[in-house]
């Protein structure tokens, strides 16, 4: 498979990177700095890397870059810095997204592209009517209105639940939805779920990155698709659950 991956050099995408290239697959890569990868991606025979800011890249040179591509996956995210925060792209997430679904349509491919959008645990599925308390509810609408990234990530992922919808000819996707992100070396257990089974805002469960990597690996190169296309999946570590307090 040849997989697209916006966000490589983030600290969840190079980890997805990893486990594609672990698994077999060529990988296109899209970095502003080629020099921000570890060396074990960076000189991988079977990583092309494009370097450019993904959405300066032209709508014409995206689609040729997008071109024969199995799946897109998406680990872009802000910078946590003030910069990063309240400066632009103010919407970087959601008008990538929306950019890499205009190339895919343009090329019309032959069969649906798998498209795998990382998201968060604090985004509500429309589509299921997920239940959350009203101090929940403030609050993200709080954080929806003084940082620009949490919003960013909604529109992003409602972009895709409702613009590309659940029957689209050329696009399938998944938005992959993990609670308060944490560093380990490996892949560890972890469970999913249709909807969280924590508050995201006042019992937050914890998901390490590496097995957000591992799990957008498999649900592109799996038939893991077929039990999770079109939703917006909750992963948490196992000890995670087993500590959860519902």
């Amino acid at each position: 498979m040849m997989i697209f991956v916006a966000g490589a050099s983030g600290q969840t995408g190079k980890l997805l990177v990893q486990q594609l290239l672990n698994h077999g697959d060529s990988v296109k890569i899209v970095v502003r700095d080629r020099n921000s990868l570890p060396s074990t991606i960076k000189n991988h025979s079977k990583v092309h890397i494009i370097q450019a800011n993904i959405l300066d890249l032209s709508n014409n040179d995206l689609s040729k870059e997008v071109r024969g591509c199995d799946a897109i996956a998406s680990c872009l995210g802000h910078n946590m810095s003030i910069k990063g925060l309240f400066g632009h792209p103010r919407q970087l997430v959601t008008d990538a997204t929306r950019k890499l679904c205009n190339a895919v349509k343009e090329n019309k491919p032959e069969k649906p592209t798998k498209f795998v959008l990382m998201n968060t645990a604090g985004k509500r599925n429309a589509d299921i009517n997920e239940k959350i308390s009203l101090g929940q509810k403030i609050v993200v609408g709080l954080l929806r209105l003084l940082l620009p990234p949490h919003a960013d990530n909604e529109k992003a992922a409602d972009f895709l639940r409702t613009k590309i919808g659940q029957n689209n000819k050329d696009i399938e996707w998944v938005v992959v939805r993990p609670d308060n992100l944490i560093n380990e070396e490996k892949v560890g257990k972890y469970n999913i779920y249709p909807s969280p089974i924590r508050s995201a805002i006042f019992n937050a469960g914890i998901t390490s990155r590496i097995n957000v990597g591992h799990f957008m690996a498999e649900l592109i190169t799996s038939n893991l698709w077929e039990k999770w296309k079109g939703q917006m999946p909750v992963i948490y570590n196992q000890n995670s659950v087993q500590n959860s307090n519902q």
